[in-house]
């Protein structure tokens, strides 16, 4: 099994967070994980991204090749966009229908959404809205974890262990909080 991960979003979105909860799970189920990030000016608001890369045997990069990422989860749409020429045919999108508008010119979002939607699996959803219902509008990044989470080689109950390993010495409240972010985003996507 190998399966490829692009994460990306803007800085203090929480791309760390989901690429940290995906590791823990992976390595909870035996499997081997590289991971690259790139913060660049995340404590600005500027680009993140995390390469994460499973599988059932060594792995010799940790940077994903052009066209071949399994999936792409994004927290911004217009991320989404600056990493589809790493997609597969077959490859998943997951994004965040809310942009992080951080520049001057940024794009117009209908353009943005509509050159995602013209991905054959993909899914846009409004995790804002989704992780206010859940009590946190900073739990977003969960609720595309969740959302992803249908389509990635693992468990749900490693995908929440990890969470809760993850948030557990924060609280539990805020685990709690993620926990449900988290299952509300993977409702979104379970008939997909």
């Amino acid at each position: 099994m190998k399966y490829d991960i692009i994460i990306a979003g803007v800085g203090g979105q929480g791309i760390i967070s989901i690429a940290a909860a995906i590791g823990k799970a992976s390595l909870k189920e035996g499997y081997t994980i590289k991971q690259s990030e790139i913060h660049g000016m995340s404590q600005r608001g500027g680009a993140v991204q995390s390469h994460l890369r499973i599988s059932s045997s060594p792995i010799a990069s940790d940077l994903i090749s052009i066209g071949k990422a399994d999936m792409i989860i994004s927290l911004e749409p217009m991320e989404a966009l600056r990493y589809l020429p790493y997609l597969s045919e077959s490859g998943w999108l997951i994004s965040s229908n809310k942009p992080f508008i951080n520049i001057t010119n940024y794009p117009d979002l209908g353009e943005v959404i509509e050159e995602i939607s013209r991905i054959k699996l993909h899914l846009i959803l409004d995790s804002e809205t989704i992780a206010l219902e859940a009590g946190a509008l900073k739990s977003s990044n969960m609720v595309i974890l969740g959302a992803a989470s249908i389509h990635l080689p693992l468990k749900e109950s490693s995908l929440e262990w990890a969470i809760n390993e993850l948030f557990s010495l924060k609280g539990n409240l805020l685990v709690s909080l993620n926990l449900k972010a988290f299952k509300l985003g993977r409702e979104q996507c379970i008939n997909i």
